[in-house]
């Protein structure tokens, strides 16, 4: 929870997170050493008392992640966004056996979401439909650049993505976040083009697709498919990240996003571990739009809009009653360690 210098609680819901394995032994080949080093070029891109060692940041342990998330990141939940990378790493990226020990421990902080890939056909479709029942989830990560044998990528228009999404609908599981983003060596880039997210949209308007990184570098490309597609919302982690170094450049971004999609349409993600929620969390509270660019766009960027985006607009989609939240957390486990940090209480 964030408090204001007014008491005020701010819930936080950072709708993507990750726990994985990219170590040394787990690396299938040289492409899994060359994604995890991509990784920590972004990772860069943090503070620096938040850079951490690169043999930490190659496989981190579940107690890591609880106390950067919840106990010192002011995330009262988080939502686990796994990927498989099965070609470059020996049990995939995704370390589900960490998550399995984070949710054993700590059930009302955390939800773990799906994957599939529907290049694995009928196996992947009953893989699916396990997934979903252990996990009770509503919601899959999709890396349409994936690679999977020869092929480099799927759309989401394709014929076997089409059958999967028609089993999420009838498996309940109606949020599909996809990485529509900046490309990740050595995967193509153009497998990341938000252009076929239109056509799943349209086909499909009961599902929400959320967008993860907001299309970029295709940003533009992607407010103009979701003002047409209701059902089309913006996953803010990576772009999010640039209010570090880049303040302007996120300034920019946000104030598209609230121009096109409305205040209402809109996630935060903190993307960790590749950055931790906290610093992320500290300046998107402090941060204003520049008088120039809210003079053009018009839009409003209060702390109601942010209380939106930081939980509320992933609470409805995740079906989670902040208030009845608050209070069971108010009684687990973590809750004793979160209120007692001094650090807590920010201007």
């Amino acid at each position: 929870m964030y408090r204001t210098k007014d008491g005020e609680e701010i819930f936080v819901i950072d709708s993507h997170v990750a726990i994985w394995d990219a170590s040394k032994e787990n690396q299938l080949n040289v492409h899994g050493e060359e994604f995890i080093d991509c990784f920590y070029d972004y990772h860069q891109i943090s503070p620096d008392e938040y850079i951490w060692a690169k043999d930490h940041f190659l496989k981190y342990d579940p107690e890591t992640l609880v106390e950067d998330v919840i106990i010192n990141g002011y995330s009262d939940m988080a939502i686990f966004q796994p990927v498989m990378l099965s070609e470059f790493y020996k049990n995939g990226f995704a370390n589900f056996h960490a998550v399995d020990e984070i949710l054993k421990k700590h059930p009302d902080r955390f939800i773990c979401n799906g994957l599939f890939d529907p290049r694995h056909g009928d196996r992947g479709l009953a893989d699916l439909e396990v997934l979903v029942k252990k996990y009770n989830t509503k919601g899959v990560k999709l890396y349409t650049a994936d690679w999977y044998g020869d092929s480099k990528g799927y759309k989401l228009s394709d014929p076997w993505a089409y059958r999967y999404l028609e089993k999420c609908q009838e498996l309940g599981v109606k949020n599909i976040h996809v990485h529509k983003g900046p490309t990740i060596r050595p995967l193509n880039r153009d497998a990341f083009d938000v252009a076929d997210v239109d056509d799943a949209a349209s086909a499909f308007p009961e599902l929400n697709f959320i967008v993860e990184h907001v299309g970029l570098p295709r940003l533009e490309d992607f407010c103009w498919i979701a003002k047409q597609d209701k059902n089309v919302y913006a996953g803010l982690s990576v772009a999010i990240a640039f209010i570090h170094q880049r303040p302007r450049y996120f300034a920019e971004i946000i104030s598209e996003l609230l121009y096109w999609l409305g205040e209402d349409r809109i996630l935060f993600g903190s993307d960790y571990a590749i950055w931790e929620p906290k610093w992320i969390i500290e300046k998107f509270i402090d941060f204003e739009i520049p008088e120039d660019i809210l003079k053009e766009t018009g839009v409003t960027f209060d702390l109601n809009v942010k209380k939106k985006i930081l939980a509320e607009n992933a609470a409805k989609l995740y079906n989670i009653d902040i208030d009845a939240q608050k209070e069971k957390l108010r009684h687990c486990e973590l809750a004793s360690k979160v209120i007692s940090s001094p650090e807590k209480v920010l201007s």
